[in-house]
């Protein structure tokens, strides 16, 4: 079944985090609006999870699911080759799979900082490495790159979380002019939210989780968090090809923040 307004009708996309937050909100987006997906996470129970919700609603053979560890190159090479059979081509990569931990420059922990780094940079890098063969076979293409606005504007309490979404940031626009200097119709955007209601926040305060929202929706102009669909939207935006013209270029959801 195509979704209700097949904006990415005929789109195949892969999605990593795939099993929650905002990597599930965005294969639930993108499959009502007529995409296959391939959900990939590191806890393989819950990409399924999340891909028999999704067939249950969009129809069997819409969703499928694969165990990715983002920072291993071979994996991605398995899991990219993997989704493209399984849906007759790749033509759209969500790099979504992140990490969030708290600590200043001087007392995040070693391993910890590289961690971060290998997840969420490392991760990006290998991911689009590992995609672009087949996304060339698939083309118009789209990379949706998750940074954060953290990416933009700092805090001294995020050392690794900042500096590795701003890599992100960067990368995002190396691929971007890579692939358009090649001369293929892929495309490469980052998108940067502020907080939204996923298990990254999970400890990021105390009290209790509407405690926890009050809180840091204080923090933001329009006076609220995002919820995961929010963001999901705007990939959408990005996966279609409606966003055609749309390269190199960040899209902020972050309720004022940058503008202040």
């Amino acid at each position: 079944m195509t979704g209700s307004h097949g904006r990415v009708a005929g789109k195949r996309a892969l999605i990593t985090g795939g099993a929650q937050g905002l990597g599930a909100a965005t294969a639930h987006m993108l499959a009502r609006h007529g995409a296959k997906v391939a959900i990939a996470d590191i806890n393989r129970a819950g990409a399924e999870a999340v891909a028999a919700e999704i067939d249950a609603v969009c129809g069997t053979g819409t969703a499928f699911a694969f165990s990715l560890d983002v920072t291993l190159p071979d994996q991605w090479s398995a899991v990219v080759a993997d989704a493209a059979r399984a849906m007759a081509g790749l033509s759209v990569l969500v790099n979504n799979a992140g990490v969030a931990p708290i600590g200043t420059v001087e007392d995040i922990d070693l391993a910890i900082w590289q961690r971060t780094m290998a997840i969420n940079v490392d991760g990006t890098l290998h991911g689009t490495r590992a995609a672009l063969g087949q996304m060339r076979e698939s083309q118009p293409g789209s990379i949706v790159n998750i940074s954060s606005i953290a990416g933009l504007i700092a805090s001294h309490a995020f050392a690794a979380y900042n500096t590795s979404k701003a890599a992100v940031w960067m990368l995002t626009k190396s691929i971007a002019l890579h692939c358009a200097k090649q001369g293929w119709d892929i495309r490469c955007n980052s998108v940067h939210p502020t907080f939204a209601d996923t298990p990254l926040l999970d400890g990021l305060t105390g009290g209790t989780k509407a405690e926890r929202d009050a809180k840091l929706a204080r923090q933001v102009p329009l006076g609220r968090i995002a919820t995961p669909d929010d963001i999901a939207y705007a990939v959408l935006y990005l996966a279609s090809d409606e966003s055609r013209m749309m390269t190199g270029s960040e899209l902020k959801l972050d309720g004022g923040i940058s503008a202040m």
